[in-house]
C-alpha cells in the first residue's frame, strides 16, 4: 500500500490485494496463481513510501525469530504444502526432530497429536468473526476450541493465548471457558432471532461472466422474474449485488440471496426462471443455485 496516495497493488484478474511473499521477493494472487515483482515505486503517484501490512505466516515466523533468537522453527502454510506429502512430512519433521515453534494457517488444527505441545498461540482471533458469512461465530469457535484441543494433550499441563481486538465477542469467550452450551444457546437464539438457518433455508443464485454488462442485465432480469413469481410472504429476496470478491480469473461474480423455507413450489419457480433466462441471448454468463452454500463469499 502506497502510504502517500493509498493505492494498492490488485489483481489484475481478481478483485482483490496482492499478497507479499518476503522469501520470494513477490506479489501472488491466492485466487488465480498470479504473481509480479515487488513494487518500490507507486505506480499512481510515484512515490516511495511503499509499506506492507498483514500478519501472515512469513512475518509472523521472521518476529518470532527475532523474539526467540534459539529456537528452531518450521511453518506449515500454502506455500509450504505444494508438493505431494510435503504436509506429512512437516508433521513429523515437527513431531520427530525436537523443533520448538510450529507456525502455520488453519490447517495445523485439526485431528493432529502433538504429545508435548504444551502452548498455542493463536493470532488475530477476529480475521474469521470479519468474513460476510452467517457462521462466521460458529467457524471462529470450531477453530478456537480446535486449535486449543492441541495443547496438553498427555501429561504436561496446556497453555492457550488468544490474540483479539475484540475479546468481549461471545464466541471468543466460550471458546477460552471451552463452553460449548452457552455458545449453541446464544447463537442458535441470534439465528431463530435473524431466520438464519436452521429456521430458514438460504439460496444463492450465483453469476459469473467476463461480460460484466451481461451479468448486469441478466442478474436483474432473473430478479425482476422472481420478484414476479415468488410468495413474498413465504421468501424475501433480496435485490442482485456484486459478491464480496467481485472478480476472479477475469470473471465478475454476482449474486442474489433469497430467504425462507425450501419448497418443491420454489423449485419449480426457480427451475422455470432458468429456462426463461437461458432462452435468451446468453453468450458468456453461467449461473448456479446453491441451498445453504457452505461458502457464501
Amino acid at each position: 500500500m502506497c502510504r502517500n496516495c493509498g493505492y494498492t497493488a490488485k489483481c489484475p484478474n481478481c478483485n482483490i490485494s496482492l499478497t507479499y511473499h518476503s522469501y520470494e521477493r513477490k506479489l501472488k494472487c491466492h485466487y488465480c496463481g498470479h504473481e509480479e515483482n515487488i513494487v518500490t515505486i507507486c505506480p499512481k503517484c510515484h512515490s516511495d513510501k511503499i509499506r506492507y501490512f498483514g500478519t501472515g505466516t512469513q512475518k509472523l515466523e521472521q518476529e518470532i525469530n527475532k523474539q526467540f533468537p534459539t529456537a528452531s522453527t518450521i511453518r506449515m502454510d500454502i506455500d509450504t504444502v505444494t508438493k505431494k506429502n510435503s504436509h506429512e512430512e512437516i508433521l513429523n519433521k515437527f513431531k520427530n526432530e525436537n523443533i520448538d515453534i510450529l507456525i502455520g494457517t488453519q490447517m495445523v488444527v485439526k485431528g493432529h497429536h502433538f504429545p508435548n505441545v504444551t502452548l498455542v498461540g493463536v493470532i488475530a482471533a477476529d480475521s474469521s468473526l470479519n468474513i460476510d458469512d452467517y457462521r462466521a461465530n460458529e467457524r471462529t469457535f470450531q477453530i478456537l476450541t480446535q486449535v486449543a484441543g492441541r495443547a496438553g494433550r498427555e501429561n504436561l499441563p496446556g497453555k492457550v493465548i488468544i490474540q483479539t481486538y475484540n475479546p468481549q465477542n461471545f464466541a471468543i469467550q466460550c471458546a477460552k471457558d471451552q463452553n460449548y452450551k452457552k455458545f449453541y444457546e446464544t447463537e442458535i437464539a441470534l439465528r431463530k432471532q435473524l431466520k438464519y438457518p436452521p429456521f430458514c433455508d438460504i439460496i444463492l443464485i450465483g453469476f459469473n461472466s467476463y461480460n460484466e454488462n451481461e451479468i448486469r442485465d441478466i442478474s436483474n432480469e432473473m430478479y425482476n422474474q422472481l420478484e414476479k413469481s415468488v410468495d413474498n410472504t413465504l421468501f424475501k429476496v433480496f435485490r442482485p449485488m456484486p459478491c464480496p470478491i467481485d472478480k476472479i480469473q477475469n470473471r465478475y461474480r454476482w449474486r442474489i440471496i433469497i430467504k425462507g423455507k425450501m419448497t418443491e413450489e420454489m423449485n419449480r419457480v426457480l427451475n422455470n426462471s432458468l429456462k426463461e433466462i437461458y432462452k435468451q441471448n446468453i453468450k458468456d454468463t453461467r449461473i448456479i443455485i446453491d441451498i445453504n452454500p457452505n461458502n457464501m463469499s
